[in-house]
């Protein structure tokens, strides 16, 4: 019977008691494995280890890295809003999703969501909620917002290269300067350098 992605996770973890393990190894040998099983790659597999340390599986060393203590696991309480709390979220962010407007009157679904995860300090508060429609609080889970919103900014520079909008061109480059300049993402490559 062909493994979840959780399961393999899980399954490499184990079978590396104690070490402490980045993002390539594990994703690399899961997305090898489930291929193999499933035909097609997983669908993000670090959220699945995200996950795991959330739920007191896995222990969080440092940022990125985590490890598998086999006499560790503890009971973790669940993070999410009470009812009347996501009611009184969405109800502020008048039922629509705070990045692209869409909401039930457009068929969309929405979350309410935790702008800073607990696993970074973040709370339980309605002041630390957000609406999300479903496929940006997919997108939030991949990439934190710094991150999203510079690979934003890099597909409309390459647009803007394509149709020669040199104005829309200057203006990623001036953006691509704000997030060097505070040192924000710079493991995302800008496209404007030369190698």
């Amino acid at each position: 019977m062909a493994k979840t992605i959780r399961e393999l996770v899980l399954e490499y973890f184990v079978n590396h008691p104690n070490e402490e393990l980045s993002h390539a190894p594990v994703v690399d040998w899961v997305t090898e494995q489930y291929v193999q099983e499933h035909g097609s790659p997983p669908r993000d597999p670090w959220r699945t280890i995200r996950q795991l340390h959330q739920e007191g599986k896995l222990i969080k060393v440092r940022q990125g890295i985590y490890k598998y203590d086999p006499n560790y696991e503890h009971e973790v309480v669940l993070f999410e809003f009470s009812p009347r709390d996501r009611e009184t979220i969405f109800e502020r962010d008048g039922y629509r999703c705070v990045v692209c407007g869409r909401g039930p009157r457009d068929g969309v679904a929405l979350a309410a969501d935790h702008i800073k995860p607990k696993d970074r300090g973040g709370t339980n508060t309605i002041e630390n909620g957000q609406t999300l429609c479903y496929e940006h609080n997919l997108r939030k889970r991949n990439y934190s917002q710094t991150e999203a919103g510079k690979r934003y900014f890099i597909r409309m520079y390459e647009t803007a290269l394509e149709n020669q909008d040199e104005k829309i061109i200057a203006f990623c480059q001036a953006v691509f300067d704000v997030y060097d300049a505070h040192d924000v993402n710079g493991h995302i490559e800008r496209p404007d350098t030369e190698d």
